[in-house]
């Protein structure tokens, strides 16, 4: 935790270093915030389309239907957007399994390709835009060649491990036989055999096909919300330059960070608008203030409100870890 709150205090300052404060002030004051709204209501079409992708992975353990999952869904953001190290991941499992008895490990591993499949798209963004931002800084292309390469290597292994489950538990097995104590070996393998029962989503060509295409509606959608909360402000870049602000901020959100992904979020994209899209340091920077506070409090006041209605308490978030690793 502290180690990301040193993250994000070095990269708000390297954003804000040289800015006029009173400047950036005089931008969010007069911003045309009525913009928002049909960006919030683009963004939450979003939010809908991640839960059918999650309903239609989730299929393999139980079909739960997309009203009863979306609450679901929105307590995961709500933990993420307030909680460190992307917690809401974990307790939306929990929830999943108190309200649908759909096992942890199984849920978990349904996250674990989301993620993949939006780190996957995030570099298609980026890949698409890449060649409209001649002048991007070597350090984000050094960025998204070495994420390129790491979730580019996660999917193929989790679709060989989805692909060859008896192959990938043999393995497990001699690693059991000889690194496990012996009264860890039940649970343990139980987990595993949960988790590999959550990667078989990636058996079928169509649906690999499915939640790739649902990713790239999922984040096409958000980026519409930059598009809209752009004209909250006096600048115009092309959409392309949106795609590949969000692609960069999202895959340096990865990093550790304070609750929020404070400065993870915002350094990334003030400088993207700056020097790709030649926008005032000021206004990119009242821009990205208002955009990351527009993506994080809606979903998280409906996630918490979700969360107390689902007579969940704030304890939950320690049992969901320890469910985790007890189950």
């Amino acid at each position: 935790m502290w180690i990301g709150v040193a993250i994000s205090a070095v990269l708000l300052w390297y954003a804000l270093k040289g800015l006029h404060l009173p400047e950036v002030w005089e931008h969010l004051r007069t911003a045309r915030y009525g913009w928002l709204a049909p960006g919030v209501l683009v963004y939450f079409f979003g939010v809908w389309a991640r839960t059918w992708r999650w309903h239609y992975m989730l299929r393999p353990f139980k079909s739960v239907s997309l009203w009863r999952l979306f609450p679901v869904v929105c307590i995961g953001y709500a933990g993420n957007n307030i909680y460190p190290a992307r917690a809401g991941e974990v307790i939306r499992s929990y929830v999943l399994k108190q309200t649908e008895g759909i096992a942890m490990s199984g849920s978990l591993a349904t996250v674990l390709v989301e993620r993949i499949f939006d780190g996957l798209v995030m570099l298609m963004f980026v890949f698409i835009a890449l060649p409209f931002a001649e002048n991007i800084p070597s350090v984000y292309r050094v960025w998204v060649v070495a994420f390129s390469l790491l979730f580019g290597i996660a999917l193929v292994l989790f679709v060989l491990v989805a692909a060859y489950p008896q192959i990938a538990r043999r393995a497990y097995d001699v690693f059991e036989r000889y690194l496990i104590p012996a009264r860890f070996r039940p649970q343990l393998g139980g987990m595993v055999d949960r988790f590999l029962f959550g990667l078989s989503s990636l058996n079928n060509r169509r649906d690999v096909f499915m939640i790739f295409v649902t990713s790239i509606i999922i984040w096409l959608a958000e980026t519409m919300k930059y598009w809209f909360v752009m004209h909250a402000f006096d600048f115009e870049v092309s959409f392309m330059v949106l795609m590949l602000m969000n692609g960069i901020v999202n895959l340096f959100t990865t990093l550790p960070a304070a609750p929020g992904y404070i400065g993870t979020f915002d350094a990334p994209g003030i400088k993207v608008l700056e020097i790709v899209g030649g926008v005032n340091g000021e206004v990119a920077a009242a821009y990205t203030l208002v955009l990351h506070a527009a993506l994080w409090l809606p979903i998280t006041l409906l996630g918490v409100w979700y969360f107390y209605r689902h007579r969940l308490h704030w304890s939950d978030f320690q049992r969901a870890e320890e469910a985790a690793l007890e189950e």
